[in-house]
């Protein structure tokens, strides 16, 4: 949770240095121009920009923190959701001080345009495909339970026969994960492949924050899960344990 208080603290240091200090040389693709290009810039407004920009999203990273520490909100998906939007105004908006493609009005000289509106059109699209692979990751799992097993559904789903359950428990705690393997994690909403200190190396599909959680042992590892309430999860376990038992 510290690197938020880090990474948060950087981005507003950047953006005083930047917006205060004049420190124009961190400016992406300003610092690569030729001196007469660099003359037609705006640098004093592109620089209140950008560190408007390094303000907003580093004080929202400090604030989810906070959130984070006090056990209120441990989502990052807000910070996501907002560092996309404000880059893709912040690239739209700085085009207004560079003069070398706009006029004195801020408006973009003929022919820039067209390739402007391809770039940010290439990114929304970007910005769309990993805000649904986010929102994707962040939803409850759903299990489906069959005559012939357990179907875990969505991202790095998977189905469990019976007869391939070794074990099945229900705890109040995970075991402590030392890092992701290959996986997903959006908040609290963990999913796919991580490395555990007790376990070694198992799967989940877990939200952190919604005790319990069944543990399932099979022929090919364990698998931990919960639903999207605790009585969800322990209708489920209820239903492993009497086809199991079988």
């Amino acid at each position: 949770m510290w690197i938020q208080f880090i990474i948060g603290g950087l981005l507003i240091l950047l953006g005083i240095a930047v917006h205060r200090l004049k420190w124009y040389f961190l400016i992406a693709g300003y610092n690569t121009m030729s001196k007469d290009k660099k003359a037609n810039v705006d640098t004093e407004g592109l620089g209140r920009l950008i560190g408007f920009y390094l303000y907003l999203n580093g004080g929202l990273l400090v604030l989810l923190g906070i959130l984070n520490v006090l056990k209120i909100w441990s989502d990052m998906t807000p910070f996501k959701v907002l560092i996309g939007i404000s880059t893709v105004y912040l690239l739209v908006k700085a085009q207004k001080y560079d003069h070398n493609i706009s006029d004195e009005k801020g408006k973009l000289k003929k022919g820039v345009s067209k390739k402007l509106i391809g770039s940010l059109s290439m990114m929304m699209i970007i910005f769309l495909a990993v805000g649904g692979l986010l929102y994707y990751a962040s939803r409850p799992t759903e299990v489906t339970i069959s005559q012939q097993g357990l179907q875990i559904h969505g991202m790095y789903g998977e189905f469990h026969p019976w007869d391939s359950f070794d074990q099945a428990e229900i705890h109040e705690e995970l075991p402590q994960i030392e890092r992701r393997t290959n996986g997903s994690g959006v908040g609290a909403n963990l999913k796919g492949h991580f490395r555990t200190t007790d376990l070694g190396d198992v799967k989940l599909f877990v939200n952190t924050e919604r005790p319990p959680f069944i543990y399932i042992t099979t022929d090919r590892r364990v698998t931990i899960f919960n639903g999207a309430s605790e009585e969800e999860t322990r209708q489920v376990f209820d239903a492993i344990e009497e086809n199991v038992q079988r």
